[in-house]
């Protein structure tokens, strides 16, 4: 369940508006009041209803970090680093004196990443949607982790699909394609070096997808550890089922 909140909660970032439509979407009855539950029942409307608070505060807490400026870059659970074909590449460029290129063709990849999560919004809801209820009561009542280990099985080869093509659009955006087309050129340039020809969106799009499953492993945790992220009576008395 948690996974769920925190999935959601990872492409919901860019608008609370977006939360509200899934909400709404969900089954009539979802919002039963706690007072109608019987006690200590887990009850799908129960679920739901705890599952409606966790997606609203993973939004605010994780969701938009991924999207800002050094969202990527500057968190070092998720920052890009350059694959092993490309570290040959900064040290080649490094040496004869084009460090700010290097460290520039570095920052654009994290930046793709970042603006690429920002668009995904869709991709997430319609994940989210492909876990039933049944699956977020045995989720809830699972290990930590279970919830972003569910969510990257049912997801992860789905979302790479539709990932690509926005990493793709993104890099464009930012201007990455054109910055690693010279980065490429200049380094195939330096004599004895071995020809590199890297595959930036195949490799910044694994990245991206696992920063968002990282992050969402993170709030699932602090959600399912941490009593006082519970702010509500609802979260409160929903994961204190697990606990």
């Amino acid at each position: 369940m948690k996974k769920l909140a925190i999935a959601l909660n990872i492409v919901l970032l860019s608008s609370c508006a977006e939360l509200q439509q899934v909400a709404s979407q969900l089954p009539e009855g979802t919002l039963t009041s706690l007072s109608t539950l019987g006690s200590g029942e887990l009850s799908s409307d129960y679920i739901a209803s705890g599952l409606r608070e966790a997606l609203n505060q993973g939004i605010e807490k994780q969701v938009a970090k991924l999207t800002q400026a050094d969202g990527f870059l500057k968190n070092e659970l998720v920052k890009i680093v350059l694959p092993e074909e490309l570290q040959a590449v900064d040290s080649g460029l490094r040496k004869i004196g084009l460090n700010s290129l290097a460290d520039r063709g570095l920052e654009l990849m994290n930046r793709a990443a970042e603006d690429a999560v920002g668009e995904a919004t869709p991709i997430f809801i319609d994940a989210v949607k492909g876990i039933t209820f049944d699956d977020a009561k045995n989720i809830l009542l699972a290990e930590d982790g279970a919830a972003t280990n569910y969510l990257n099985t049912k997801t992860n080869s789905a979302l790479y699909s539709k990932f690509s093509p926005v990493i793709q659009n993104s890099l464009s955006k930012v201007g990455a394609d054109s910055v690693w087309s010279e980065i490429i050129s200049r380094y195939n340039s330096i004599p004895f070096t071995n020809r590199v020809d890297p595959d930036l969106t195949n490799y910044i799009t694994g990245k991206a997808l696992d920063g968002v499953y990282t992050m969402i492993a993170v709030e699932e945790s602090t959600i399912r550890n941490e009593v006082s992220s519970r702010k509500s009576k609802l979260l409160q008395q929903v994961f204190a089922l697990q606990d």
